[in-house]
């Protein structure tokens, strides 16, 4: 399990930390699963892109659920709101960059960055075991990452997708054992 700044590895976790590690694991690997659903159902014109968006939108309101008694509904649904915009730009830049459109690409990039600053600023002010520097860095590699993988969906080059995506699962790997190593730590689960 991933953490950089944190001494709390030990021989063996409890149950409940398990559990926690489980289910942001899972959280985590829903978003990008998700997320590469919708690219390429958006790419190909699927008839699943409602179905598909839709289920993408409902992960934030899955990490709310989880922050809520930890965090409170103000802090949850600040998550929320933030990580669905994450979503919202992910898709405009998408969108436009199947239209070709490099002028709105370029704007929602730079949305999607500020976005994820302040996911990062956020959750480096909930709880003071997560680094708002960390957090920008694991983000800023998602994005980067979720955009190679977009455009090499949109332009064919399948194999090289399916390669950057398995980068992208182990990446968001280290993002919930982030998340997880906080918690434990900050609530002494």
């Amino acid at each position: 399990m991933y953490n950089q700044n944190n001494n709390f590895i030990n021989r063996y976790i409890t149950l409940r930390q398990f559990r926690l590690f489980n289910v942001l694991r899972r959280l985590w690997m829903e978003h990008v699963m998700w997320t590469r659903s919708f690219i390429i159902s958006t790419a190909s014109d699927l008839d699943d892109l409602e179905a598909v968006t839709k289920r993408l939108l409902r992960n934030p309101d899955d990490f709310a659920k989880l922050l809520r008694p930890l965090y409170g509904d103000k802090k949850s649904m600040e998550f929320k709101d933030l990580f669905t915009d994450h979503l919202l730009i992910a898709a405009n830049l998408v969108n436009a960059a199947k239209a070709g459109d490099t002028k709105t690409v370029d704007e929602q990039r730079k949305k999607w960055y500020e976005n994820a600053d302040d996911i990062a600023n956020l959750l480096g002010n909930m709880n003071p075991y997560w680094n708002k520097r960390i957090w920008k860095e694991l983000l800023d590699q998602h994005l980067k990452m979720t955009e190679n993988e977009a455009v090499q969906i949109l332009t064919g080059q399948y194999e090289a997708s399916i390669d950057q995506y398995d980068e992208i699962e182990k990446q968001a790997l280290q993002m919930a054992d982030e998340m997880a190593y906080g918690i434990i730590n900050q609530f002494q689960i």
